[in-house]
């Protein structure tokens, strides 16, 4: 499947030197193949993709959490 190499390449990809704007591309990069995870899941109810789907999805989190910034009390 492409979308499991896709997702693959996606899960090895180094975070550090990233700008704002690569962070945004790759955030809406990981939303996109966790969809479209998510459709072929539906479908075949396989172990692996939902375990790709959780990886990518704490993967995109770390992301965002870097975008947004630490909340400040």
């Amino acid at each position: 499947m492409d979308l499991l190499v896709r997702a693959e390449e996606y899960e090895n990809r180094t975070m550090s030197h990233m700008s704002t704007s690569d962070r945004v591309k790759a955030s809406r990069e990981g939303k996109e193949l966790v969809l479209a995870l998510n459709e072929i899941f539906k479908k075949t109810k396989d172990s692996k993709i939902m375990d790709a789907m959780k990886r990518i999805t704490a993967k995109k989190r770390k992301i965002e959490k870097r975008i947004t910034g630490v909340p400040r009390v």
